[in-house]
């Protein structure tokens, strides 16, 4: 705009103009604290990528029945199969980032599936807000009643001499069971018929049916079948045994040392969540984990629940990219044997 000559305009006030910047950059904070006061308000979705009835189901619901409670609003447990959990985790992040969808990620969804699916459509690393590690189950060896081996020792024999006339199930290619079970078959040098399922629940189901011979499974799973009769136990891959299964050893007292497996669970939620919101998920899944009745739950199943310092958003982002790393090579090792 042209001012007639021997005019100048008038410049707002230098204060008053930073006072009107910061007051902007103030609203979103602002409306993100007052968003998180009022939540939750409805109910919220906990995705679950696997079939009802496996770890990761029965893990997220028992959980979230102790946090409905905290939050006073219902979690719903939805489950959301497929790909090895892929697809519900896909689901997850592309959720709108309010805090009413959130998902129990574990081991396989966020970083076995790195190096199983070389177009995966996240990045479990960044595309997600971790919430906070949830339980810890170790993976058990295990196999059909009537599978002949006796022991550990008399099992890798077995499978070594027969590796094309045996098959292992898993619930799904990215799945715990599925890339344990590639690092047992890697270690031992064989090469099985891998049959996936939709799910640990229907593997499981499976195997004691006699329909497959064996499978790397969390101990969750299994506890029931084992004690019962209906599947037999070989090593649980723990530096210790299991008070859920006294009777199972380890690996390394089996004899096989490198077998060490031991799934991790943990909330995630789509990556822009507001740091109120999410915050307050983290802090009503801490008080459920130090609950006596969920701890005594978890316990029994055979789940340990990780102290203090391993809980929360940090120590969650932290064990994902550790884990990544850690487990690429020996996916691609098991793949490639």
């Amino acid at each position: 705009m042209k001012l007639p000559r021997g005019r100048t305009m008038k410049l707002p006030h230098r204060r008053q103009f930073l006072h009107l910047a910061a007051g902007a950059a103030v609203l979103p904070a602002v409306a993100q604290i007052a968003s998180a006061q009022g939540y939750p308000t409805r109910t919220i979705t906990i995705i679950v990528p696997f079939a009802a009835g496996g770890s990761t189901d029965v893990t997220a619901r028992i959980i979230a029945e102790h946090m409905s409670r905290t939050l006073g609003q219902q979690l719903l447990v939805e489950n959301v199969v497929g790909a090895g959990g892929t697809t519900g985790s896909a689901r997850t992040m592309r959720a709108s980032p309010d805090g009413y969808t959130i998902m129990m990620g574990q081991l396989g969804t966020h970083a076995l599936s790195v190096a199983l699916y070389p177009n995966l459509a996240y990045k479990p690393d960044a595309d997600f807000a971790p919430i906070g590690r949830a339980v810890d189950q170790a993976m058990l060896i295990v196999a059909r009643k009537d599978f002949p081996p006796k022991d550990l020792m008399e099992f890798v024999s077995y499978v070594k001499m027969r590796t094309t006339q045996l098959n292992a199930g898993h619930a799904g290619v990215g799945s715990i069971t599925h890339g344990t079970c590639l690092m047992l078959n890697s270690i031992l040098g064989v090469s099985p018929v891998l049959v996936p399922f939709n799910g640990s629940g229907p593997a499981l189901n499976a195997l004691v049916g006699g329909q497959t011979d064996y499978m790397c499974s969390p101990i969750p799973d299994v506890v029931q079948q084992v004690l019962s009769g209906t599947i037999k136990a070989y090593a649980i891959g723990s530096a210790e045994r299991s008070a859920a299964l006294p009777n199972v050893p380890t690996s390394s007292e089996a004899g096989l040392p490198d077998f060490q497996a031991v799934g991790w669970y943990g909330l995630f939620s789509p990556k822009e969540v507001p740091r109120p919101i999410l915050d307050r998920l983290t802090d009503a899944l801490d008080m459920a984990l130090d609950d006596l009745n969920v701890r005594r739950r978890l316990l029994e199943l055979g789940c340990d629940i990780p102290d203090k310092p391993k809980r929360g958003q940090q120590p969650l982002a932290d064990l994902v990219k550790n884990e990544i790393i850690r487990w690429t090579p020996i996916i691609k090792a098991g793949n490639n044997g």
